[in-house]
């Protein structure tokens, strides 16, 4: 569990194909404190176990199934990618809760300064918008954000400078892909709802 609190961003020094998996090599720094063979940790928002510590660097088996459905196709030596660790209870919860698990993907339709800060509008691939409430949270990239508007296809977000130094906001650019994972209350309403709409009432005699 996570709280989509970007700690730092980490850079890619490797991401080849071995024998039983995909293997991501990162390097990082924040992260690395305390970290365990085995620990969990949010890279781009997608929950990852830590295979190896080596040095400044982690590495992460990453399944072909998890490199089909999240931004990981697209991702290459020396760009940065967000990370977190898991959430610890004796912790503050910045953000919302996040599970690390991906819905699907989506591709950054603008982002531009508008004022001081940054407007980003994601379509989504689904273009199914339905567990996207206004005002509501959302995680891009594993980042926690706060819902602006909602379009049939699209929702947008505003970041704040801050936001665009400490993760890897500033480097993406219109077309690229990014990692979206629904509120998991909202999920868990949506499908009560739907069950509740299609139960059968009872009769009785």
């Amino acid at each position: 569990m996570f709280t989509g609190i970007v700690e730092e961003t980490g850079r890619v020094l490797s991401f080849r194909q071995a024998s039983q998996a995909w293997r991501l090599q990162v390097a990082a720094d924040v992260v690395l404190q305390d970290v365990s063979l085995g620990d969990s940790i949010a890279v781009n928002g997608c929950c990852l176990t830590v295979a190896n510590i080596e040095g400044r660097s982690l590495t992460f088996d990453v399944l072909e199934e998890t490199r089909r459905l999240t931004n990981f196709a697209a991702i290459t030596e020396q760009l940065h990618v967000n990370l977190e660790r898991s959430l610890r209870f004796d912790g503050k919860v910045g953000g919302h809760f996040v599970t690390g698990h991906i819905d699907e993907q989506g591709t950054i339709e603008c982002l531009e300064q508008r004022g001081n800060d940054y407007y980003l509008q994601v379509k989504l691939s689904s273009r199914d918008t339905r567990l996207i409430v206004h005002k509501g949270s959302i995680a891009i990239d594993g980042v926690s954000l706060t819902v602006a508007e909602v379009e049939p296809e699209l929702f947008a977000v505003w970041l704040i400078p801050t936001t665009l130094a400490i993760t890897n906001f500033g480097e993406k650019k219109v077309g690229d892909p990014v990692n979206l994972e629904f509120d998991l209350l909202g999920k868990y309403v949506e499908k009560f709802t739907r069950h509740q709409s299609k139960a059968t009432p009872c009769v009785t005699a």
